[in-house]
């Protein structure tokens, strides 16, 4: 049985120093992406490597605060390195050859939904449990895998208990809540899609935390490639 929230992994630095990565906690994921948006202003490979660069900086400062500086980056990784970086931490994939990076890149912006998610209200919701004093601590603490997780379980407790309680006055909750729980699925689906999809059941809703529990998924014996149709 599939017991991990979300994947990591190692990378290694120019001097031989390894470092275990994984998804980035919220409040570095906002400055993350506010970076990361960058790239679609781009105009060419050296801009669009600068601002991954940057990005993978700002996963450094969560995992490996001795870099805080981009110059401090660039004489600690190499490219490929750094592409890792932005793999285990965002679930971004950066392949090919340098001419390809502004294009593969972009194609990840525009897949991205983060600021389409009410992240403020998925906030208050895990902000009930009372862990954290304030939302800045709760942002630094948890990343958005570990939030979704959060959300999932306590709904599925909250809604047991109303479902033992409505079926001591007759009421079956299953078909009346059908709709609701449809959408929450939607939802996660999205985010571990990268925006790719809304249907629970498609493959590419099958990674993060959704792979692990099916103990199989993309990134867990599981790839894709996306083949895109011409135009006649």
């Amino acid at each position: 049985m599939a017991k991990k929230i979300y994947e990591s992994g190692t990378i290694k630095l120019l001097d031989g120093t390894e470092i275990t990565l994984g998804p980035l906690k919220i409040k570095y994921m906002r400055e993350f992406m506010d970076v990361f948006n960058l790239v679609k202003l781009t105009t060419t490979d050296e801009q669009s490597i600068t601002v991954l660069a940057e990005c993978a900086t700002i996963c450094m400062r969560q995992y490996y605060p001795v870099i805080q500086t981009r110059d401090q980056l660039e004489d600690a990784l190499d490219l490929p390195t750094v592409y890792k970086t932005l793999e285990y931490c965002a679930g971004i994939k950066i392949n090919g050859e340098k001419e390809d990076i502004d294009k593969q890149a972009k194609e990840e912006n525009e897949n991205n939904t983060w600021e389409s998610l009410d992240l403020a209200s998925l906030e208050s919701e895990v902000f009930l449990v009372g862990a954290w004093k304030n939302f800045e601590e709760l942002e630094y603490s948890i990343s958005m895998s570990e939030l979704v997780a959060i959300i999932e379980k306590m709904r599925d407790l909250d809604y047991n208990e109303k479902k033992f309680l409505a079926a001591m006055q007759g009421v079956d909750l299953d078909k009346e809540n059908n709709q609701d729980a449809n959408a929450w699925e939607k939802m996660k689906a999205k985010v571990f899609s990268g925006g790719e999809t809304s249907n629970p059941n498609d493959i590419l809703a099958l990674r993060g935390q959704n792979a692990t529990k099916a103990g199989f998924g993309i990134g867990m014996g599981l790839s894709y490639e996306k083949i895109e149709r011409k135009k006649e």
